[in-house]
């Protein structure tokens, strides 16, 4: 696997790597990720072969000033092993300043979809997370990028985004990956306490729920506070949002008339978790 340090390196190699499948990621790496990679090189295969390239860049823009930006993990020699395990092609681990030049202006900006649920209790963060990933489809030129589906909103972000710039990469959604118990697999698990980590599958558990209800055709205000209660049995959850959404495009409904998603965001102690569920009536 090719190592590439800068944005002049990365783009060396590109110059001869063909088709390329990209797979953005801040590191930390777990079997989700793994799992996109498994994606992309899928797709490439279905393409007729090319080469991964899975990015590394803990990016700073995406975080507030009072959130656990110095907190994320960071292990980049496991990391490596796991993508050479993985099959990867080549790793693109650029500095900061890198990506973040003195004296940048310019920005990517998706506005309606990056100023709703996540993006109102993050101010910015969308922003961050739009411009970092159009900055590494520029240096990668990929033909293809995938996402997972546990940040559901970030993918709907970026699929809006690719369009409305005529940005020819297929983007590649990836069904989110679960540790036994049902707790979605995040870097940010690392960082919950033993007590919080047994307490966050009731994440899990109030999706099932809310899933089962949807498909037996519950008005959205009973599976909103549906969803409250089974959150409420578990004292270390402190509730930041219950959604329930259009699927496709994030829009808000009254009632369920076609698939939805059910997005959550619960703080355990100082570590915000997210989780999902798209459902069908």
């Amino acid at each position: 696997m090719d190592i590439c340090r800068s944005t002049d390196a990365m783009r060396a190699w590109r110059r001869d790597a063909g088709r390329t499948a990209l797979v953005p990621t801040m590191g930390a790496l777990h079997q989700g990720h793994l799992t996109l990679v498994a994606r992309a090189r899928d797709w490439l295969d279905r393409q007729g072969g090319g080469r991964v390239v899975t990015s590394i860049f803990v990016n700073p823009a995406q975080f507030g000033p009072n959130e656990d930006l110095d907190k994320y993990p960071r292990q980049e020699a496991q990391d490596l092993d796991l993508l050479r395990e993985a099959g990867c092609d080549a790793a693109f681990l650029p500095q900061v300043s890198d990506i973040w030049r003195p004296g940048a202006q310019t920005h990517v900006q998706v506005t309606q979809l990056g100023g709703i649920l996540m993006g109102r209790l993050r101010p910015g963060h969308f922003r961050g997370v739009a411009t970092v990933v159009t900055k590494l489809f520029n240096i990668v030129q990929p033909q293809a990028a995938a996402f997972g589906e546990k940040d559901y909103q970030q993918l709907t972000l970026i699929t809006r985004m690719v369009e409305d710039l005529d940005i020819p990469v297929t983007i590649l959604p990836v069904p989110t990956v679960r540790e036994p118990d049902g707790l979605a697999m995040s870097s940010r698990n690392q960082r919950l306490t033993a007590e919080d980590r047994a307490a966050a599958p009731v994440l899990a558990r109030a999706l099932d729920h809310a899933a089962e209800s949807v498909a037996m055709g519950t008005p959205v205000s009973l599976l909103r506070r549906q969803i409250r209660a089974i959150l409420s049995t578990e004292p270390r959850a402190d509730i930041r949002s219950i959604d329930i959404r259009d699927a496709r495009d994030l829009s808000r409904i009254a009632v369920v008339g076609g698939p939805v998603a059910i997005l959550l965001a619960v703080r355990f102690g100082d570590v915000l978790l997210i989780d999902q569920r798209t459902a069908h009536p």
